[in-house]
């Protein structure tokens, strides 16, 4: 365990690295149609332009989640074998070298290759998630795993402003802020960083533990942990239909503006900020984890049934209030499963829950936004090759909010798989 002030400076730096890493997705978030639009144009019309965006755009995604899945287990193993420290800033500079890339893309498949580059970058998610298991004694782990959200939800209000001012002079001016921003980060936490994970605590690294099936492989040894995945499956996919399904949602259901659109996603990354970075320090400690976790998941199920029935725009952001208690959910999970892993696995752990989270990133746009287009008036059907297997099938009824209220029941169901687990028992490896 590293010296008090040593642990203040290092959970300083680890905010800062999940910050820089959220504000350079949420800069992409206004600006990037617009550099897709020009590197793939030209078109008859803007509203040609945007759908053909969306249509890359949707694969721009999957190569991140893609890389974030296999590359999340390998560098958190490597981070278990020379320490937490290398493996953050070299993700840091890999990070900057990607906005760099992006801000002088000449053809669309420069962008693939940012794209790739920033998956490979945002495994180093799971390195900074073990150097808080690192500094953190078990009490106060969860509260600590809370300042990524809040790096999250602050990064998600800043980003998209710093995008939409800068994007104005440019819409490649925003990525070369970016850079230098993560640059600065890296050179910061090579000053003031301390290692977490000393050379006697390290273990060799052995390349089929550093995969996403290896990894998932090895977490066998600790049945609980595994109980605890089925959790996070369920709740990474019902939280994906925020980012996944909201913009289409309020712009069909309450014809909302971009400008609206806006300030929504503002109001929720200051509530989000608050519940990861203050309320998760207070709450997680009085109510223990399973407590805090069970209140999570059932607040983000009923604020998801909220957006889902809501028949004024204005109800959103009640709603936003309730579903924003989720945030207790993820770090007291995030706890739990820590405290069940040795210390020199904590790498290795945190690289497999990321390759899920990958996973979950690829799977729920496509799940979820069927089913927000079946629900409002697109048939289903299964083609191949141009022949029908299946369909076409139309819904019962109409419904914008099925999607939401589909997420709802994961996360209801996630809080059902909690209550079967024992709270009390502590498993250790199996043989």
């Amino acid at each position: 365990m590293t010296e008090p002030h040593a642990s203040r400076f290092a959970l300083v730096f680890i905010f800062t690295t999940m910050f820089v890493d959220t504000v350079g997705l949420g800069i992409i978030i206004p600006v990037a149609p617009k550099i897709i639009a020009d590197l793939t144009g030209p078109y008859a019309s803007n509203a040609a332009a945007m759908s053909a965006s969306a249509a890359w755009g949707g694969w721009l995604q999957t190569a991140f989640a893609a890389m974030l899945f296999l590359f999340s287990p390998l560098i958190g193993n490597l981070s278990d074998r020379f320490g937490r420290k290398p493996v953050l800033i070299t993700s840091l500079l890999f990070l900057g070298f990607d906005y760099f890339i992006t801000a002088i893309s000449p053809t669309i498949w420069w962008l693939f290759v940012s794209r790739i580059l920033s998956g490979i970058a945002g495994a180093a998610y799971t390195t900074a998630n073990a150097y808080i298991a690192d500094v953190s004694p078990p009490e106060k782990r969860a509260a600590n795993f809370g300042l990524t959200g809040a790096a999250f939800g602050i990064g998600f209000v800043v980003g998209p402003a710093i995008g939409g001012l800068l994007g104005q002079y440019g819409v490649r001016i925003p990525f070369f802020a970016a850079a230098a921003l993560a640059v600065a980060n890296a050179l910061f936490g090579l000053l003031v960083m301390k290692e977490s994970l000393p050379p006697e605590k390290r273990r060799k690294f052995e390349l089929w533990r550093a995969n996403p099936i290896g990894s998932l492989v090895a977490l066998k040894r600790y049945p609980m942990v595994l109980g605890f995945v089925g959790v996070l499956v369920l709740m990474r996919l019902a939280h994906d239909a925020n980012p996944v399904i909201w913009s289409y949602y309020v712009y069909l259901k309450f014809h909302w503006t971009t400008t609206q659109l806006g300030w929504a996603m503002a109001f929720l990354g200051i509530v989000m900020a608050f519940v990861f970075g203050f309320l998760t320090r207070i709450a997680i400690p009085k109510l223990g984890e399973h407590n805090a976790a069970m209140i999570g998941l059932l607040a983000g199920a009923a604020g998801f049934a909220g957006y889902a029935f809501a028949t004024q725009g204005w109800m959103m952001y009640p709603w936003m209030l309730v579903w924003a208690l989720m945030g207790l959910a993820m770090p007291s999970i995030n706890g739990i499963i820590s405290r069940h892993v040795p210390g020199n696995e904590q790498g290795e752990l945190q690289g497999a829950l990321a390759s899920i989270g990958g996973v979950t990133s690829i799977v729920a746009p496509v799940l979820l936004t069927t089913v927000f287009s079946f629900f409002t008036g697109t048939p289903f059907s299964v083609s191949i090759f141009g022949v029908t297997l299946l369909g076409p099938i139309s819904a019962p009824v109409y419904f914008p909010g099925s999607a939401f209220l589909a997420a709802g029941l994961m996360l209801a169901l996630a809080a059902l798989l909690i209550m079967r687990l024992d709270r009390g028992e502590v498993p250790q490896a199996a043989e």
